[in-house]
């Protein structure tokens, strides 16, 4: 036997009756020679850590847009978080954490620039343009996966389904979900539908990191907030406290534990009634001090604007448009038109085209072209 396949008899061996086994994948669109190392899992983790899209989550909103404090989370440290805490789950529950880490890499890598804020502005953008399709991260996601991101010179990083359906299932702002049941029923082709947003994921693993997306982000953002001067844990209502714990590490505890407590040796992931309730009532603290404070909404304003400035300047372009500026706005026009001849789906529409452009950029990199376009 190669090294593939001892690892996956020891898959065999090992893992819960309910995990997901590599070597018995659904498969990818595009049928692949098997690694003689690696399982499809495995494989799965490199293509999305050796992505571009993946690079550019250092530099995207987690909450504080584009900081200058090199202490404050960014996109790409929450999917390591994510990441850390669903496999440390998934090992004391005998889950593949091949595929929670597969999962967790690739979950956000759909989010735009400047975060929820970005995120919902091109929603709007999109829907006042007459778009065909909703913006969400997770969908979106999705799309980087088997349409923007490449592998090999062709377009899509071609992930499992197991891991495809996990990135697309995913989702942190549910905050009331206790209990999370595979549908082990769920069609191959549910995972690409638009019409079934937010289903839930065929896999234990799935369902793991669709519910450590929350208990990532919750304490490290209030310790952001604290350096912002917005909240600190000791802010945060006695009950609740008494609950979960006076610090990010005390929560994480907490909630790591209860997870595993109440989802050892049954087909799901679940947290206690009295845990998952502190859970969401800390969150509904962190929305009402820090993502709908006025410090945020002031940045928010500005991403809006920048984000419809860079869809004003680039939709006309996607038509056909090609005006002449002066050098420095010309070269932002010229990389957007590269763009536009390189995109993998030639019979694109313009919208598109130009959401496709703008989610891909960090906060740093919109910015920068926006004052480019616009600045005299």
């Amino acid at each position: 036997m190669n090294a593939r396949q001892i690892k996956e008899t020891i898959e065999a061996k090992i893992l819960r009756d309910e995990a997901s086994r590599s070597r018995d994948s659904r498969g990818r669109v595009r049928a692949e020679v098997l690694c003689d190392v690696r399982t499809a899992y495995e494989r799965d983790v490199g293509r999305i850590l050796y992505s571009l899209p993946f690079r550019r989550l250092r530099q995207k909103t987690q909450v504080f847009f584009n900081p200058f404090n090199d202490h404050i989370c960014t996109r790409m440290e929450h999917v390591l978080y994510v990441a850390y805490l669903a496999e440390t789950i998934g090992r004391a529950l005998y889950l593949n954490t091949d595929l929670i880490r597969a999962i967790a890499y690739g979950h956000d890598l759909g989010h735009p620039p400047f975060g929820h804020a970005g995120e919902r502005t091109i929603d709007r953008i999109v829907s006042a343009h007459g778009g065909e399709f909703v913006f969400e991260h997770e969908a979106h996601s999705l799309r980087v996966c088997q349409v923007l991101a490449d592998h090999d010179g062709n377009p899509g990083l071609n992930l499992t389904y197991e891991v495809l359906d996990g990135i697309a299932s995913h989702c942190g702002e549910i905050y009331s979900e206790l209990m999370l049941i595979p549908d082990r029923e769920k069609k191959t082709e549910a995972i690409f539908s638009p019409k079934t947003p937010h289903a839930l994921p065929f896999t234990l693993e799935g369902c793991l990191v669709r519910m450590v997306d929350r208990i990532a982000y919750v304490g490290r953002d209030i310790e952001d907030a604290r350096r912002a001067g917005l909240m600190g844990f000791e802010d945060i209502p006695q009950a609740i406290r008494h609950e979960l714990g006076d610090t990010n590490s005390q929560i994480v505890n907490r909630l790591v534990l209860d997870i595993i407590e109440a989802s050892s040796g049954a087909d799901m992931i679940a947290m206690s009634h009295t845990a998952g309730e502190a859970l969401e009532q800390l969150i509904n603290q962190n929305v009402a001090q820090i993502y709908r404070s006025p410090k945020i909404a002031r940045y928010e304003a500005m991403a809006e604007s920048v984000l419809q400035g860079l869809f004003d300047a680039f939709l006309p372009l996607s038509d056909g448009d090609s005006p002449r500026r002066d050098k420095k706005s010309q070269a932002r026009i010229d990389d957007f038109l590269t763009f536009k001849m390189r995109h993998p789906e030639p019979d694109v529409t313009p919208l598109r085209l130009v959401t496709d452009y703008v989610a891909g950029m960090t906060d740093h990199f919109a910015r920068e072209v926006f004052d480019d376009l616009y600045l005299v």
